[in-house]
């Protein structure tokens, strides 16, 4: 499962907005995030910008790509 390191999410409701954008990109599902680590894992596939991007466009700092 393909995972992406995201900074500033704090709370709940920080997971659940980026849940939410990711889940809203067309080829993703089942987005996962872990907030202890940093991490959103997905299932599916899009182009990382556009990954990146949905991330950015919330105002959470996406960061590598696993």
């Amino acid at each position: 499962m393909p995972t992406i390191e995201v900074g500033g999410m704090h709370c709940q409701n920080c997971a659940n907005s980026v849940t939410k954008a990711l889940s809203a990109l067309p080829g993703l599902s089942n987005v996962s995030v872990d907030l202890g680590k940093g991490l959103v894992s997905f299932e599916g596939e899009a182009p990382q910008d556009d990954i990146k991007a949905a991330i950015d466009k919330i105002g959470f700092v996406p960061g590598a790509m696993k």
